[in-house]
Formats: structure tokens, sequence, C-alpha cells
């Protein structure tokens, strides 16, 4: 029976992977070729004159996307009897890509959405209706509810914390070497933090790693098998 309900939760997973893996397809699509495959969601090159790919936001989704097809690509192989089980490092990623997301949600409904005009509206509007809504939501649902495990030990936690660590590099990085020659403007500091002033900053590099660490924490809870 056990074996049963763990099939079952494997296909509903493997489909919600499939999803998000097109989903993901469909904002590449219409972000770099302006091939739209979902009617309804116009394709954005640029926001305010920063490059799509520059936000977080962007690459989490993607990299979200990626780990669902190779995650669904090996469920399909333990469904056909080819592989014995998901690898603990299929997992981890899996995890990594879930908080990063994660983050993305919690960033644009506790702060974008009362920095930016139009507010949270303008923030569900067209590819950020997937980017900030659709995908970060299937996301955690599948990966608590039905891809649980014990293959996640706690010495993991850290790669949910990685991938906004290296974004901080980034963005930080990018905008003292263009702020030289350009100015402290909203195409190097698409988040507001350096044009609201010095103090944002200094609080919210620390502040974004202690968020993730504790969304990384909440998450690894949740996704626990209950079974040994």
């Amino acid at each position: 029976m056990g074996s049963i309900n763990k099939n079952k939760k494997m296909i509903v997973s493997f489909i919600i992977n499939i999803i998000i893996s097109i989903l993901t397809l469909n904002i590449i699509l219409m972000s770099i070729f302006r091939v739209r495959i979902i009617y309804g969601y116009e394709p954005s090159m640029i926001v305010d004159g920063v490059p799509i790919f520059s936000y977080f936001t962007t690459q989490s989704n993607i990299f979200m996307g990626i780990i669902s097809f190779i995650f669904a690509n090996r469920e399909y192989l333990v469904l056909k009897k080819k592989k014995k089980d998901i690898p603990t490092n299929i997992y981890v990623l899996k995890f990594a890509a879930t908080v990063a997301v994660s983050l993305t949600f919690f960033i644009v409904f506790s702060y974008l959405g009362f920095v930016v005009n139009g507010g949270h509206a303008a923030l569900l509007k067209d590819n950020n209706f997937f980017f900030h809504l659709v995908i970060p939501v299937i996301s955690i649902i599948n990966f608590i509810v039905f891809e649980k495990t014990n293959k996640i030990k706690f010495k993991y936690i850290f790669f949910g914390v990685l991938p906004t660590f290296l974004y901080e590099i980034y963005y930080v990085s990018n905008l003292l070497i263009t702020a030289i020659k350009d100015g402290v403007t909203p195409q190097n500091d698409w988040y507001f933090f350096v044009q609201s002033g010095i103090i944002r900053p200094i609080i919210a590099a620390p502040s974004m790693l202690l968020i993730t660490f504790l969304l990384s924490l909440i998450i690894w809870n949740l996704n626990k098998s209950k079974k040994s």
C-alpha cells in the first residue's frame, strides 16, 4: 500500500515538474525570442531599462525550470523501473531551487509590491504572473507535499542559502562597476537598495541571507518524510 501511495505521489510530482518546465520554457521563449506560446502574456525583454535576466526572480525561476526537468526525467525512469530511486544530489538541487523561488515569492509580496510603481498588481502582470506567483507556489506545494524525503540532511541547508549568497555577490559587483561610470541608477540598483540611502543596503544584505536561511529551515522541515 505504501509503495502504491508513493508511486501516486511521484506521478503527481512528475506532472507538476513537467508543467514547471513548460512554463519556464515559455518565459525563456518570450523573453529572448519574443515568441508567445501561452496567449495573454506579453514578452518582455527589458524591465525599466534592466535586462530581464539580471533579476533574481528570473534566475531563480529558470533554475527551478531546469531542475524540475531533471527531476521529472529521473522520476520517469523510476516509475518505469529503469532506476531505483532519485539520487540525493538531485533532491538537494531541487531543495535549493525551491528555496530560491520561495524567496522570490516572499520578497515580491513583502517588499517589492510596496516600492515599485503600480504595486503588487504590476508585479503580477504579463510574464510576472508566472515569475512571481505561479511557478513559486506550485514549486513549493510540489516539494513539501509530493516530494517528501529523508535524503536532505540538515547539513544541506547551506545549499538553500547559496543561490542568494551568489546573487548578492553578483548584484554588489555589478553595482560597484557600473556606478563608477554612471552613478547609482535604477538600471544598476534595480531593487532600490542604494538609492534609498546607505543604511538600507547594509541592512538588506545580511537580512536577505537570514530570511533565506529561515525559508530553507522551514521548507526542509516541511519536506521531511515522517518515515525513516
